[in-house]
């Protein structure tokens, strides 16, 4: 592993680290923030995927998650969405395929399969890591993340119910087997047999009988990708059919951008605290 940057914040430390990964070939970025606590013993980790486009670097400069994580003890790890490099194949026209839109799924069809493997790597590879080189308790993980990030934080939230204590979203992507960016990227990643789809799919994951009991989404109401892409109320649907309790709430006049996530990381922040706190 190899440091990029160490800054003192909030009486902690914001990092940016990269390593070599197995699972994707590549070599990969990521930031966590320590907290002041992690100076005296392992404190609790709290993921966050990003969206499209994106790279660990846009929530760690634009999130404002620190003060809350060095008041609440909470390390704060922000990975990359996809891998990255020029031997890794590429949709260059398409903001919304390839590099920087990995949607934390294991591709199973050629030319992906090889390095797309962002599930492996977020669900084994990456915590295995964090675990060896930072102060962190490993047995109090909370996932969170937007969009695209927002949907990996859902279905790996879901599938590993007993991995992370809490599960919270900013605008979600909750249905992506029923949205044009997830026909082309659970298409093209995992081929037409749309069955395979299911565990990349939120809503899909609810119905087939995946539970947990600590889930927080907000999503803005001024959206520009509410009714096409996200559909939140597909979501709070299924949960209400399954019979499990989310706190999904519209927030008036926010639009998909980071000053909608800033505004709400800090109840974010603390609503995972007090869910990791024993």
């Amino acid at each position: 592993m190899e440091v990029l940057s160490e800054n003192q914040s909030f009486g902690g430390v914001q990092g940016v680290y990269s390593h070599a990964s197995a699972e994707t070939g590549t070599e990969m970025t990521f930031s966590v923030y320590l907290p002041p606590q992690a100076r005296d013993g392992a404190v609790p980790v709290l993921w966050y995927l990003s969206g499209l486009t994106c790279t660990h670097a846009n929530v760690t400069e634009k999130g404002e998650f620190r003060a809350a994580c060095a008041n609440a003890g909470i390390a704060f790890i922000a990975p990359d969405t996809s891998p990255r490099g020029d031997e890794v194949p590429d949709a260059d026209s398409e903001y919304d395929f390839g590099k920087g839109a990995g949607f934390y799924v294991d591709a199973t069809r050629e030319p992906w399969r090889k390095n797309y493997r962002m599930r492996s790597y977020i669900e084994r590879e990456l915590p295995k890591l964090v675990a060896a080189k930072f102060p962190v308790d490993i047995e109090r993980q909370s996932i969170s993340g937007h969009s695209m990030g927002g949907h990996g934080a859902l279905t790996i939230g879901l599938r590993n119910p007993g991995r992370f204590r809490a599960i919270s979203a900013f605008s979600p992507i909750v249905a992506p087997s029923h949205v044009p960016w997830g026909d082309k990227a659970l298409g093209r990643f995992l081929g037409e047999d749309r069955s395979s789809w299911r565990e990349y799919d939120a809503v899909a994951l609810i119905e087939d009988g995946a539970r947990h009991e600590h889930i927080l989404v907000d999503q803005g109401t001024a959206d520009d990708f509410l009714h096409e892409q996200l559909k939140t109320g597909l979501l709070a649907l299924a949960a209400k059919k399954a019979g499990m309790n989310a706190t999904i709430r519209m927030q008036e006049g926010y639009d998909h951008s980071y000053y909608f996530i800033s505004t709400f990381m800090a109840e974010h922040v603390a609503w995972h605290a007090e869910r990791l706190a024993n």
